[in-house]
């Protein structure tokens, strides 16, 4: 799975730079223009990174980043600050509201995409990783393939990237709703019972015999990674 990128910038012109180079190095990136629609996006939506303007319509950089910083769920989130304050009293107040690099405007935009990499690396290695592997098994993304305890699996293209996704957050319990936004993506219609289908598959795929399920139902939520598999595979 491609980390996910959002983009707070009012300047058309750098938005759509900083869209073609980030989507150019791979990564699935949406672009917001306002601070309070970007705050309304960040309640339905947490993004892997931000990079965010200081100065923008509707509600500052700053005290979005506040925002952000106060709440549970978007306390560790990454955050780049992007502004044309230069001077270093500023660089400290966006540092201590919360963000994790300052970039001066204007800027390289190899330099901004190696701090992105590197903030992403530190934050989600799992996102940077050519394997994934939990209990006993193991996803590799170079090969595009899947084994457990050493058998290979052969997935089709939507249970990979599935278990792709609970790789990455193992122990996260997603609603069926998460699921469809993650995996298959925000701008396709597809039915939540479309998601039961699918974990069924993978399922199967994954426990041909009588081992241990690794996707835990939780009732009235969605499904997750089993974190006491890990343990019972070891």
């Amino acid at each position: 799975m491609s980390a996910r990128i959002l983009v707070v910038e009012d300047e058309e012109a750098l938005t759509t730079l900083l869209r073609y180079n980030l989507d150019a190095e791979g990564y699935d990136v949406e672009t917001v223009a306002r601070g309070d629609d970007a705050d309304t996006r960040l309640k339905e939506r947490i993004p892997d990174l931000i990079v965010l303007d200081w100065m923008l319509p509707g509600l500052s950089g700053i005290e979005l980043c506040r925002r952000l910083r106060a709440r549970p769920e978007t306390k560790q989130l990454p955050i780049i600050m992007l502004t044309a304050r230069g001077e270093e009293s500023e660089r400290v107040r966006g540092l201590a509201t919360g963000a994790d690099d300052y970039i001066v405007k204007p800027f390289s935009v190899p330099e901004l995409l190696a701090r992105v990499k590197g903030l992403l690396r530190r934050a989600s290695p799992e996102r940077l990783a050519t394997v994934l592997a939990y209990g006993d098994i193991e996803l590799d993304r170079d090969k595009r393939r899947v084994a457990r305890s050493g058998r290979p699996i052969d997935l089709g293209p939507t249970e990979y990237r599935l278990l792709e996704f609970f790789l990455e957050h193992p122990g996260r319990v997603f609603s069926r709703e998460q699921l469809l936004d993650s995996v298959w993506g925000r701008d396709i219609y597809i039915d939540e019972r479309t998601v039961d289908v699918h974990i069924g598959r993978l399922r199967k795929l994954l426990n041909p015999g009588r081992e241990q399920d690794p996707i835990r139902t939780v009732r009235g939520a969605g499904y997750a990674l089993d974190d006491r598999f890990a343990a019972k595979a070891e």
